[in-house]
């Protein structure tokens, strides 16, 4: 198919694509040669298994080719670096809007991250105009979970548009759905492919509407079948209609069919309807917003959501109003004591048997205080815990795809942390507050007392963020965090002291102990003497408490940006 130079192309020159298992090497897709211009509309499709996904995706950038180049107008992509992310579209298989967000707001958002307006004026235009182009105009007001299938598919074509890409990739966008609704979303994108600077690629496992499309690439094992006119493949293939490929595509192998293409394609290729003329070099793609103006869309996206989960708000106020008074329940006959300590020296017998009363009720209440403290840090990393351990790993997958978009991973998760510190300063507030104006806790500074209840919060919210963000699925991330938290009891040696050497090797990753032995620490004197008498675990100085848990906020943190930055397409 000869191409005029002033009309964009995408070439693959050569592709393979192999990976190895069982220390054999298979090709998913193998020699793969093929030219499509701008303006045009292709298909690819093949049976299950065949490759077709993979293709999209090393297109995409977002798998490495094992061997060959790709080119767009010229351009090798394999060495000179993929598209600009507002110049590619990819709308992948599973859904990528906000369920509980209506159809204007999601698409509001994709502006904000993903394309620079001018003004007000301007990026109300933008969102307006997408939502006319995909026939979306009169659902904007509706929330993306009572959707139905097709105006889901036409939802994520709208977000890839915002930036009005120069090369759409769709993958399966048609499937499961019925008849009529799978040949409006097809006509939707064969529309969307008259734009003469756009390639509009669209990978499908029906063999329904292939009248619309300027070209079928077919798959067979990963090797090209065919590859021409969908008028012209019942020809190629010997069958009366295209229904009949794949059931045609199981008598021969894929080495046959491909031998047969690269034998016949030249006659196929000069039938291939030609691309409008234009100049493939004019950038009309948009510009992507810096890091602030992405930081602050999440930021309010995310309360927003939040403010519409109402299960999930019911959960953090019952857990903010039951938590503290299951510590009171608890500890309340023992901590109602403490004015009863008694420091005065004995002089008489009557007053060394006094003393010695005194001194069985203060160890007493030194583990009353011990546990006291405790119970507070455990509940509070539990909270920790329930704050952010499905926060990545239950929207991983549109957060993958907005990463592809523009996004930027730090913009992401200061956004994420951002929101989590308000739920750890209420939580953490509420809780020291709550229970010192009920158990009246003997600390030398209830300030540093809070800061410290403060810390481990949010170092555990910070660790189960990182654990979400490396995890498979949100509730593989929900179960390693609540046995984080788990462990925290016991290796803390707070209740049960640990052997010396269990003790050292486990007490720097257990945030629970550094903010009770904190806690115990800054306790006024008298009572530091009976906590001391009634636990064998060594209290760390308080200013050494603060830095390790500065530490392990920092270090949650870090693994949080390092596990966003890692693709993670199969979450």
């Amino acid at each position: 198919m000869e191409q005029d130079k002033s009309v964009g192309v995408l070439e693959l020159h050569n592709i393979f694509f192999t990976i190895r298992k069982q220390s054999k090497e298979i090709h998913l897709l193998e020699n793969i040669n093929l030219q499509v211009p701008t303006g045009h509309f292709m298909a690819i499709v093949g049976p299950s298994g065949c490759g077709k996904s993979t293709l999209l995706k090393l297109i995409a950038g977002i798998n490495q080719e094992t061997a060959g180049s790709i080119h767009w107008n010229g351009r090798n992509l394999s060495e000179e670096g993929d598209l600009e992310h507002s110049e590619i579209g990819y709308v992948p298989q599973f859904s990528i809007a906000y369920e509980s967000l209506t159809v204007e707001e999601n698409i509001e958002n994709a502006v904000r991250l993903r394309a620079k307006t001018a003004s007000r004026s301007e990026f109300e235009k933008l969102v307006d105009d997408t939502l006319l182009a995909t026939g979306l105009d009169e659902i904007r007001d509706r929330m993306v979970k009572v959707l139905s299938g097709g105006q889901r598919r036409r939802l994520s074509l709208a977000l890839e548009l915002v930036t009005d890409p120069v090369l759409l990739l769709c993958d399966e966008v048609t499937s499961g759905l019925d008849p009529k609704s799978e040949q409006e979303i097809v006509s939707l994108m064969h529309e969307l492919s008259r734009n003469e600077h756009r390639l509009v690629i669209n990978v499908t496992h029906s063999l329904a509407n292939l009248d619309l499309y300027d070209s079928v690439l077919v798959l067979s094992e990963g090797k090209v079948a065919y590859h021409g006119p969908p008028r012209a493949i019942e020809h190629y293939f010997s069958v009366e209609n295209a229904e009949e490929i794949y059931s045609q595509l199981s008598k021969r192998g894929a080495a046959e069919w491909s031998a047969s293409w690269e034998k016949h394609k030249s006659a196929y290729y000069d039938t291939i309807p030609a691309a409008p003329h234009g100049d493939p070099n004019i950038s009309v793609s948009a510009i992507t917003p810096n890091a602030t103006i992405q930081f602050f869309t999440l930021f309010l996206r995310r309360w927003k959501i939040f403010f519409r989960d109402r299960g999930q708000m019911a959960l953090q106020f019952a857990i903010l109003m039951i938590f503290p008074i299951l510590v009171i329940i608890f500890e309340l006959d023992g901590v109602e004591q403490t004015h009863r300590l008694s420091e005065t020296r004995p002089e008489t017998l009557a007053e060394i048997e006094q003393e010695r009363e005194n001194f069985t009720f203060n160890l007493n209440l030194g583990g009353v205080v011990s546990g006291l403290v405790m119970f507070q840090v455990i509940l509070l990393t539990l909270m920790g815990s329930n704050n952010s351990a499905r926060e990545i790993a239950g929207e991983r997958n549109i957060f993958e795809k907005e990463k592809f978009a523009g996004v930027r991973p730090l913009a992401y998760i200061l956004s994420k942390a951002a929101f989590l510190s308000v739920l750890v300063l209420i939580q953490s507030i509420w809780m020291a507050v709550f229970v010192q104006s009920i158990c009246q806790i003997p600390s030398e500074n209830f300030a540093f007392h809070l800061l410290l209840l403060l810390c481990v919060n949010g170092a555990m919210t910070a660790v189960c963020l990182g654990i979400s963000s490396l995890a498979k699925t949100a509730d593989q991330a929900s179960l390693l965090s609540i046995y984080l938290v788990g462990f925290q009891l016991p290796l803390s040696g707070a209740i049960l002291a640990l052997p010396n050497w269990a003790g050292w090797v486990t007490r720097p990753f257990i945030s629970a102990y550094w903010s009770w032995a904190g806690i115990m620490d800054g306790t006024e004197s008298d009572y530091l003497r009976y906590i001391r008498e009634v636990t064998d675990t060594w209290l760390a100085p308080m200013w050494l408490c603060f830095v390790v848990l500065l530490v392990h906020i920092a270090s949650g943190l870090f693994i949080s940006y390092l596990g966003s930055k890692r693709p993670r397409w199969d979450a």
